[in-house]
């Protein structure tokens, strides 16, 4: 996303930008020749693998790490339905893309079909995922859109920038659902500082969003260039237009284009295809962890997530997945400064009731209150990381392949600063496979976590998980019963997970498919 915004683009629309470099600067000596025989130009259809590597990498940051608790029977059956889909002919893309009633024209062509098979067919747990997270995400999209007036195909835009992940941040620094960069969304008024990050908060991201979209339309006054600015900034898709002579069509101006922004139009068209066609391409959304009803309560004094946690049956963790705006677990709220906690419905009776006994929780850990000063981020005991306190025990993980620091840390239920400032990674927290992380964690979940540690990483699939020799008397047995898989077994033990049970019991993944009622599992307890 672009990292500034404002009266110099405008002018430069207008007329006012210096002389454009040639028009052979962008092209190659083939397109170059083309246009001197006044040939139409071949489009690049290739995907960037920039790209690609971007869908791949929120994906195991986010979804990947959850997979535990995330309720979808077979991964591997999905992935085999999408594939015994038979490609589809041209004409039935045509025909389906014609059905679509969009206020966004939506036009199909080779590139625009590229990225549609990259979704439905090469990767569709991706787009199972994001499925199951719009249930959530998208109806806060369509409400700011439809109260702005705007078209609600432009909800799937935070679908190409982050895979609907709130924590999503990029190599160049932008960060959340929308992508905003830092300048960027403080021109939008999003409050970032060392507590809160609301590029990172669904609602008020949205709200700058469709705030800065308007602004693009009031310059362009079509929608796909809105989008293109939108990725590449209004001051390219100016030089687009100029470098062209004038032409205000997307197609038109393609070649002129960074080569990322060539492909984001065409992955928004194809993003807007795969979700409505998802059912005929073998694809179900993979239900998420969010609760189906939310309810948003006004937080007048400072509080920690942990404190909430101790009094409510919610984990810290599921906190931080419904409110991604508060960097270390604080709401910094008070004297006079107000901030909002999103809570499942279920649960905010039971906050209430309790909320006198939340805010006394260990304040004095969390809070010095003696230091009566108007900056309310001035009296947040900020801790350092807790490295070999008391109930803590030290862990060495060996980074595999295919591992991000993200989903280590979600791994084993530690944050991101944390696990960054135990092993001194730099900004960009770079790992290579082999290195070995410290990791603290609680003394009692130890044996859990080496478990994790050991079997990390991507496992061959065509063998049988290394069995963990059990003692008789550390285990009870579970007996498979109709209609039973690897899922639901390990939910109904705490703790465990799928993985733990192949552990167990020696399974590989083909001999989890020929499992069959009747059959007894060792489960470790």
């Amino acid at each position: 996303m672009t990292t500034f915004f404002g009266a110099l683009l405008l002018g430069g629309l207008l007329g006012g930008m210096a002389p454009a470099p040639s028009v052979q600067d962008s092209l190659s000596k083939a397109d170059t020749l083309s246009l001197v025989q006044g040939q139409p130009l071949v489009l690049d259809d290739s995907i960037p693998q920039s790209y690609i590597d971007r869908i791949d990498e929120n994906y195991k940051a986010w979804f990947a790490a959850r997979r535990d608790t995330v309720a979808y029977a077979d991964s591997a059956a999905l992935a085999a339905a999408a594939a015994r889909v038979a490609p589809c002919p041209d004409s039935l893309y045509l025909a389906r893309m014609d059905s679509i009633r969009s206020g966004v024209p939506l036009s199909f062509n080779g590139i625009v079909k590229n990225y549609i098979e990259l979704y439905t067919r090469k990767r569709p747990l991706q787009v199972a995922s994001m499925l199951g997270l719009a249930e959530y995400y998208f109806p806060i999209f369509e409400q700011a859109l439809d109260a702005a007036g705007m078209p609600l195909e432009l909800k799937y835009l935070p679908v190409i920038e982050s895979a609907l992940n709130p924590r999503a941040l990029s190599r160049a620094g932008a960060c959340g659902l929308w992508q905003f960069m830092y300048s960027t969304g403080r021109m939008y008024k999003l409050e970032i500082n060392s507590f809160v990050d609301e590029r990172r908060d669904p609602v008020r991201s949205t709200q700058a969003a469709v705030q800065y979209l308007n602004d693009l339309y009031g310059i362009y006054g079509d929608w796909i260039l809105v989008i293109a600015a939108y990725n590449c900034g209004p001051g390219n898709v100016n030089k687009a237009i100029r470098r062209s002579g004038g032409k205000r069509n997307y197609w038109d101006i393609y070649y002129y284009l960074p080569r990322e922004t060539r492909g984001y139009v065409p992955a928004f068209i194809a993003v807007n295809y795969a979700f409505r066609y998802h059912k005929e391409h073998g694809i179900a959304p993979m239900p998420s962890t969010f609760p189906p009803l939310c309810d948003t309560l006004v937080i007048a004094d400072g509080l920690h997530f942990e404190q909430i946690a101790s009094q409510v049956d919610l984990s810290v963790e599921e906190l931080r997945d419904l409110n991604p705006q508060y960097r270390a677990d604080v709401i910094p709220a008070g004297y006079g400064k107000t901030y909002t906690l999103q809570l499942p419905y279920d649960y905010v009776g039971a906050f209430i009731d309790r909320q006198d006994t939340i805010f006394a929780h260990n304040r004095s850990r969390y809070f010095d209150d003696s230091h009566r000063t108007a900056d309310p981020r001035s009296r947040i005991k900020v801790h350092a990381p807790d490295m070999g306190a008391e109930g803590k025990a030290r862990l060495l993980y060996t980074v595999r392949e295919g591992d991000v620091p993200g989903a280590i840390a979600l791994k084993f239920g530690v944050r991101l600063a944390d696990l960054r400032y135990w092993n001194n990674l730099n900004k960009r927290m770079t790992i290579r496979v082999g290195q070995r992380l410290v990791v603290y964690v609680p003394e009692e979940k130890l044996a859990q976590y080496k478990s994790k540690a050991a079997y990390a990483g991507k496992v061959d699939n065509t063998a049988p998980v290394p069995r963990e020799e059990l003692a008789e008397g550390e285990y009870t047995l579970y007996t498979i019963k109709s209609g039973d898989n690897l899922w639901d077994i390990a939910k109904k033990y705490p703790g465990i997970t799928n993985r733990d049970i192949m552990r167990w019991n020696g399974l590989s993944d083909a001999d989890v498919k020929r499992l069959k009622p009747g059959q007894q599992l060792k489960i470790k307890i």
